[in-house]
């Protein structure tokens, strides 16, 4: 997946894009059951810049689903994103 061109794209979005910004961008999606290939790629290049900088992805993504079942913060002292609720 990730040499598709739209893989691509998102990922070179989200390297310009401060933690943050990638945190309001995952929360966003919080309850969309709407899926499609595009969708995918998002998801995954989302998923993959927070790896990218070394952040603990464990509390949504296994390594192989992703939930976006509930929101989540980045807690800086650990270098992780925990769930809300």
């Amino acid at each position: 997946m990730q040499q598709h061109i739209y893989y691509t794209k998102h990922a070179l979005q989200f390297a310009d894009r401060q933690i943050p910004e990638l945190v309001n961008t995952f929360n966003a999606l919080i309850d969309n059951r709407g899926w499609t290939s595009m969708r995918a790629y998002h998801d995954q290049a989302l998923i993959d810049e927070f790896q990218r900088r070394g952040i603990d992805v464990s509390a949504v993504y296994d390594g192989k689903a992703i939930t976006f079942s509930h929101p989540i913060w980045y807690d800086i002292a650990y270098n992780r994103l925990v769930t809300i609720g």
